[in-house]
């Protein structure tokens, strides 16, 4: 059961379609590294149950063949029997001769069992064959899709590299658009005119101080000019006072 189980995993695993799986997984990069381990797992177990097969062929055609060669001894000797009966029997001795020609009965007894048994293992060599080489075909076939699965695994790591890359690469160059206002640039830019912009109030409302205080100088002075012209008229009135009083 635990073979028949395994050769019709190798089976399964040859029949997946990995682009299909990866297509339907949410995480293809997890999906292959479980499909990696799961080959690498099964093809272990495969390439122990088919050594195991292959060991049992091979018990197989070592019994055929000493079937095979049994059967040739024993034919011999029952030819070497057969003969010698045949010696006896032309010198006279029929008892002798009877005696060998039994021994050449038995041995063709003995080559026809060994005849037999080749026989009946001949059609199950056959099988075991035929599963043997399948079942080496299947393991190619995954050791195929597991070098298919690695390949993939490279191809789809390859691939998520550039994509960040390319993020990166695109973030970096909507950082500095000087068009975007939410660009690190723009903001800085905008930084920038409001500090400028602070800086022209500051000196408007200085300018505006200034001119004050020299409004303030003017008036002062319009003042003292005032009070001059007064003491002047003061002083003149009473000097012609003076004139007119003498």
């Amino acid at each position: 059961m635990t073979k028949q189980s395994i050769f019709g995993r190798i089976s399964t695993l040859v029949r997946a379609n990995i682009n299909a799986l990866l297509d339907a997984a949410e995480d293809p990069q997890k999906m292959i590294d479980q499909l990696v381990r799961d080959y690498t797992n099964n093809i272990a177990d495969a390439e122990s149950a088919i050594a195991e097969t292959i060991g049992n062929l091979r018990l197989l055609e070592r019994d055929h063949e000493e079937d095979v060669q049994a059967a040739t001894e024993w034919g011999n000797k029952a030819l070497a029997a057969s003969r010698k009966a045949d010696e006896l029997r032309a010198a006279g001795n029929a008892a002798d001769a009877d005696k060998f020609d039994s021994l050449a009965k038995i041995a063709l007894q003995r080559q026809i069992s060994s005849e037999r048994e080749a026989s009946a293992a001949e059609p199950q060599i056959a099988a075991q064959t035929e599963i043997v080489d399948k079942l080496k075909d299947g393991l190619n076939g995954m050791k195929e899709k597991l070098g298919e699965l690695k390949s993939k695994r490279s191809e789809l790591l390859a691939r998520a590299k550039v994509a960040e890359a390319q993020s990166k690469v695109h973030d970096a160059v909507k950082s500095i658009n000087v068009l975007d206002p939410t660009s690190e640039l723009g903001r800085f830019e905008d930084k920038v005119r409001r500090q400028e912009a602070l800086a022209q109030g500051k000196a408007e409302l200085a300018a505006s101080s200034l001119d004050a205080q020299f409004e303030s100088l003017e008036d002062i002075g319009e003042l003292t000019e005032v009070e001059a012209r007064l003491a002047e008229l003061k002083s003149g009135g009473a000097a012609r006072q003076a004139i007119e009083g003498s």
